[in-house]
Parts: C-alpha cells; sequence; structure tokens
C-alpha cells in the first residue's frame, strides 16, 4: 500500500460560501470520512485555519527566524487534508473525486518511497 496526500485548496478572494453550504460540506466530508474509515483507506486528515495564522520558521546561519506566515505569497493555499492509503493512484484519484465533489478541488501526490519505509 502506498500513502497519499489528497489536499483540499481554497482561493483567496473567492465568494465565501454561505453557511448553509459549509453545513453541507462538513456533512459529506465527514460521509466521506467515514466511507475512508470504513473502507481502510484512512490514516488521518484535517481541516487548516486560514493562512493568516501560520507561522514561518527558518534558518539562517544558525539562527532561527519567525515571521508571519504564509509561507508563499500566492491567492491559493491549502484548507485541509487527508493522508490516505491506497493500493494505486487510481484508488487514490477515486477517493480525490469524491473529495472534490464534497469540498472542492483536491491535489492528490503520492508520497516518496523513502518516507515509507
Amino acid at each position: 500500500m502506498r500513502q497519499y496526500l489528497l489536499s483540499v485548496h481554497v482561493v483567496e478572494g473567492a465568494p465565501a460560501p454561505t453557511d448553509e453550504e459549509m453545513q453541507t460540506v462538513f456533512r459529506e466530508t465527514g460521509r466521506i470520512n467515514d466511507e475512508m474509515q470504513a473502507a481502510g483507506a484512512w490514516v488521518f486528515g484535517g481541516g487548516l485555519t486560514s493562512p493568516d495564522s501560520a507561522t514561518v520558521v527558518r534558518i539562517a546561519n544558525g539562527t532561527a527566524t519567525m515571521s508571519d506566515g504564509p509561507f508563499a505569497e500566492t491567492k491559493e493555499h491549502i484548507a485541509g487534508f487527508w493522508v490516505i492509503k491506497c493500493a494505486d493512484l487510481d484508488q487514490a484519484l477515486a477517493w480525490a473525486e469524491k473529495c472534490a465533489a464534497a469540498c472542492g478541488p483536491v491535489e492528490v501526490r503520492p508520497f516518496d518511497d523513502l518516507s515509507q519505509a
């Protein structure tokens, strides 16, 4: 089994979902979480706070500096994620389809082989 990261993306400045739409997202992602757990694909997952809550830690010349985040100056941010285990990319993509239907765009990336040793 290989592990995959399914990351949920949001675009800064896009219209904010209504409370009703967010409740639907929460309900649908909860249903998918339960389905992943029942199928044995779930490793862990969670939602993230907004990018402006991030702290970036850098090391320069052996000294740590910290600054307000986010790390990347971009309009797209990761809003949440799942780590799942699947037999192959096709299976991971099938889960990603369900996740994207529930909460918007999802990027699928396999973990490198070294992280699964």
